[in-house]
Formats: structure tokens, C-alpha cells, sequence
């Protein structure tokens, strides 16, 4: 739970960091890798992640509008990356314009559970790092490499002079 806005800028602002790095990775051609017929394709996931910023924050009643909620996943990897930029950006300044660190108290009806605000941008947060884990698992599968995040991955391991663990 947050209690003071300039902590969630703080951590959102390395989530964010963190999924461009994986957003980046995604070309035409593994947009459309799924694990299994009729799951979400990596497109769709990360699309999930865009369009859940003004979906969760809009029942705040912060009003974002630069991306629609219900629509659509767009054909190409820029768009999606675009988006995801327009999104974010614009719940921080929404945040800085019209809360204070005491609306992180005030509690909201979401999902069939009463919420502290501060809570919300946690779960936010939360939703977003579990949906990158499925990414990660997409583009591996793809072929694609796959950013480090809060580490290197294996792609990244030589340059660090580290060796596969012998399991």
C-alpha cells in the first residue's frame, strides 16, 4: 500500500522502465504468439496492460482518455509501445494534478471489494508485473530476447560473466 504519492512515482516509474523494456522487444511477428489456441497472444497481453491503466483508474475518477479502455488491440508493436507511453504518462500527471498523499486513504468500490486508493495503485502495479511475467514467457517462445528486469536474464548472463546453474 502507498501512503505517499512520491513513493508510487518512485516505483512506477521503474515498472514503467521495466515494461518498455519488454514492450521493445515485441516485433509484427510475435505479436501473435500465444502458449496455447484461444489465450491471449503477447499482443493481447500487452495491450491488457494499456488498456487496465484508464480501465482501473478511471473507476478513481481520475478521467483518462488517451487511450480507449474497450478498444482494440492495435496491428503493430509501435502503436502498442505509443500507447503505453500516452497511458502512463498521463496517469502521472492526472495523479500529480488531483490527489494528495491523503487521498490514498479514501476508499473505493472496485471489483465487488472496497479499496484503499493506495492499494489500488499497489494492485495496479502488481497486475502489471504478473502480466509481464506471462510476456517474458511469450517472447522467449517466440524466439524474441528477453529484457532483465530486476536482473539479468540468461541472454544476459555472459556479459556479467555468470554460467548456467548446473539445474
Amino acid at each position: 500500500m502507498f501512503r505517499k504519492l512520491d513513493d508510487f512515482f518512485s516505483g512506477y516509474q521503474n515498472l514503467v522502465e521495466g515494461t518498455k523494456k519488454i514492450i521493445a522487444v515485441i516485433d509484427t511477428d510475435s505479436m501473435c504468439q500465444n502458449v496455447v489456441s484461444g489465450h491471449r497472444t503477447l499482443r493481447g497481453v500487452a495491450w491488457h496492460i494499456v488498456t487496465t491503466v484508464p480501465e482501473m483508474m478511471n473507476k478513481l475518477g481520475l478521467g483518462l482518455s488517451s487511450v480507449d479502455e474497450k478498444s482494440l488491440p492495435p496491428g503493430s508493436p509501435d502503436e502498442v509501445r505509443d500507447a503505453y507511453d500516452r497511458v502512463t504518462d498521463e496517469l502521472v500527471a492526472a495523479l500529480k494534478a488531483k490527489w494528495s498523499d491523503d487521498d490514498l486513504k479514501r476508499t473505493d468500490e472496485l471489483y465487488g471489494e472496497t479499496w484503499p486508493r493506495g492499494v489500488t495503485l499497489k494492485i495496479l502495479m502488481d497486475h502489471e508485473i504478473h502480466h509481464r511475467g506471462q510476456m517474458t514467457v511469450l517472447l522467449r517462445q517466440a524466439g524474441r530476447p528477453v529484457p532483465g528486469i530486476y536482473g539479468p536474464s540468461q541472454e544476459e548472463w555472459a556479459r556479467y560473466g555468470m554460467e548456467l546453474p548446473p539445474y
